[in-house]
């Protein structure tokens, strides 16, 4: 099954991986509270269109693998799920004001990267060299990622 998804007016495959701390780093996404935030997201990405593959929240960090319509940048996808996951846990968690001054709970940066599952940088770099062969068909994007390919008599690498 393809991981290609279909919006209005485009095609897409985004991923990415985001990773954010709470301010000062402290040491309260455990418990309730991590549960309450597990499924605080799972709420998000429902109403905002986003699909979780992976997620786990450790006590100091929250991992979140998904997918995002191109309509949302990555920073517009940690913005909404910081600050609604933020005052709902406040809302659920109130003891958490005590640990967390200032109503602030994550801190202001955070990791994102670009996934893709079969289409790597070096495949990518590889097809846009090769735009001008005469016989190489956009449908290589659906091919494993170590599949060989043939251009043109010669056979390409996706490694190259």
């Amino acid at each position: 099954m393809s991981s290609v998804k279909r919006a209005k007016h485009a095609v897409y495959d985004l991923k990415h991986h985001f990773v954010w701390v709470p301010k000062y780093r402290k040491l309260v996404l455990q418990g309730p509270v991590a549960e309450s935030l597990k499924e605080i997201f799972q709420g998000i990405a429902e109403r905002y269109e986003l699909e979780i593959d992976a997620l786990e929240v450790m006590s100091d960090h929250v991992h979140l693998f998904l997918l995002a319509p191109p309509k949302y940048s990555p920073s517009q996808v940690v913005q909404v799920l910081k600050s609604v996951s933020s005052r709902e846990l406040f809302r659920c968690h109130p003891e958490l004001r005590e640990e967390l001054w200032g109503g602030e709970l994550w801190g202001e940066g955070y990791f994102v990267r670009s996934v893709g599952d079969e289409v790597t940088a070096g495949v990518i770099r590889w097809y846009i060299k090769l735009q001008h062969k005469d016989q190489l068909r956009l449908d290589l994007w659906f091919l494993p990622f170590n599949a060989p390919l043939a251009c043109c008599g010669v056979l390409y690498s996706c490694h190259s």
